[in-house]
């Protein structure tokens, strides 16, 4: 059995990253990105804890060599428990041996029920005997090509060699980001782009001992980003992740990504918020949030309509949303979530959430009349992946510093790419000083009161709020007219000179 030895020589992130996507060449040109990603992802995960657990058995050997029963005892203690034939070296061992699919999946599930605490069900929707790789044969070999990539020395990952536990879970964010890239529409299921996911959790500003929850969390990266926040500016773990994903191997993303990023205090559920929340204080009612963030699907049409007039928790009480169009619904779930002094929320949508009439400008006018209402955020187009539609993101607040409402347009503040747009940090910066000051800036942003929201009939488009109009300099028309005088002049010339060319050539 190949394993790697210890090794102090460090590694960059970059190189970590480069080694990881060139295994992805084992799939391409033979299974779509939208399916291989779990295996690419999973497979990671899984070099990733054998590692580290040979790693720290490594470690106790050379401390505790004479006393084995004494290193058991020490690996009790580990953030997990690897089980030997699961190591991700037992299976490079046979990978030319027919069955590695099989065996791939008997590894995974051993793994699960050694540590059911923290990946239990993990790994149910992934099969790496799927059919989806092809036939016995080929899936054979396409696997051992995986479990090749993933032995090479540039992705040892042992702790002793990468540092710090972030690189890992920094590759495994570099991923889902690249497939989001290369996946399409289907992409926003699982993605937020990351300066957005930034520039959420900055707004909302998490604390030490603040609960947090996105309630459609796809893979975590929001959740994840807000964590970070407390950790540089507090130094401190003293927070929990709570999220909620319908999409079974999307969740199954997102418990990995937890795991690989150190954060144990979390609790990802699986299923669909709206129909079904699983985040509940108790039976009979739904867990409140210092801070509720997320990225929900764009105009969901099948969100759960049918039984929104009776939902138990009366999320709908303010209104229910149009049967074909859920933004709302994610919305008025998310406002029932918040703490009832603490609590504040940031969300992305799409403009028509903005002023769409019916039933939405109703639930608008209540929302902006109970003042919850924030601030209006205009982003760039082309930001998200999988769609070209510019978004917007609302910040609502249990408690307000004042009963107005602070538009922002950044929409023309990015660095343009050749696919995907991008927000720089200065763009954020900005963003973030001017929705801290909450003042009006000249076509940038604008202060409403509620009587100028009420006017507008709680239309929130923002385009009625800040003026981006510039007006064009004045022309003078005197000079415009000497301009014009000169050119018929040597309009004129040029025709003289062009007769007298003709006439040497014989033209009359």
């Amino acid at each position: 059995m190949s394993i790697p030895s210890k090794s102090a020589t460090p590694i960059s992130q970059d190189s970590i990253n480069a080694a990881v996507w060139s295994a992805c060449d084992t799939f391409r040109g033979t299974v779509d990105p939208s399916i291989y990603k779990d295996y690419v992802l999973t497979m990671l995960f899984l070099k990733y804890v054998s590692d580290v657990w040979q790693d720290h058995y490594d470690h106790y050997k050379q401390q505790y060599g004479d006393y084995p029963e004494l290193i058991v005892e020490m690996l009790k203690n580990e953030r997990f428990v690897l089980p030997p034939s699961a190591s991700f070296y037992a299976l490079h061992g046979l990978r030319h041996t027919p069955g590695n699919g099989e065996r791939i999946d008997k590894a995974l599930h051993a793994i699960e029920e050694a540590n059911l605490g923290k990946l239990k069900d993990v790994f149910q929707d992934i099969s790496f005997n799927s059919n989806k790789l092809g036939d016995e044969q080929q899936k054979n070999d396409i696997l051992r090509h995986l479990l090749e990539d993933f032995a090479k020395p540039e992705l040892n990952l042992r702790e002793s060699r990468v540092g710090t536990l972030d690189v890992i879970g920094n590759a495994y964010e570099f991923l889902i980001k690249n497939f989001a890239s290369t996946s399409g529409k289907k992409a926003g299921e699982f993605y937020t782009p990351p300066e957005v996911s930034s520039l959420m959790a900055r707004l909302v500003d998490p604390k030490e001992g603040d609960e947090i929850c996105d309630p459609t969390c796809g893979s975590g990266s929001l959740l994840l980003k807000c964590g970070r926040l407390v950790r540089e500016r507090a130094s401190s773990r003293k927070y929990a992740l709570y999220g909620q994903e319908a999409i079974g191997s999307t969740w199954a993303l997102a418990k990995m990504n937890m795991f690989l990023h150190g954060e144990d205090n979390h609790r990802i559920e699986w299923g669909d918020t709206i129909r079904n929340p699983k985040l509940l204080e108790g039976a009979a009612s739904l867990k409140h949030f210092d801070i509720v963030v997320a990225n929900p699907p764009f105009s969901l049409e099948k969100w759960g309509f049918e039984g929104a007039e009776a939902d138990r928790f009366s999320r709908f009480r303010r209104g229910l949303p149009p049967r074909t169009k859920g933004d709302y619904a994610f919305i008025l779930h998310m406002v029932e979530t918040m703490k009832p002094g603490s609590g504040r929320m940031a969300v992305v949508v799409p403009h028509g959430v903005l002023f769409r009439g019916a039933a939405e400008g109703r639930i608008r006018q209540k929302l902006i009349e109970e003042n919850l209402l924030d601030v209006v955020i205009g982003l760039p187009e082309k930001l998200f992946y999988g769609t070209g539609i510019p978004a917007a993101v609302l910040v609502l607040r249990k408690r307000k510093a004042d009963d107005r409402v602070l538009f922002i347009d950044a929409s023309r503040d990015f660095e343009a790419g050749k696919n995907q747009n991008v927000l720089r940090e200065a763009d954020l910066q900005r963003i973030l000083d001017i929705a801290a000051a909450r003042q009006s800036v000249a076509r940038y942003a604008h202060l409403a009161t509620p009587a100028e929201i009420a006017e507008n009939d709680f239309n929130l488009n923002i385009p009625r709020y800040v003026d981006t109009f510039e007006e064009e300099a004045e022309i003078d028309l005197m000079a415009v007219r000497r301009e014009r005088e000169q050119l018929k002049a040597e309009l004129a010339r040029l025709e003289v000179q062009m007769d007298a060319y003709l006439k040497e050539l014989g033209y009359e």
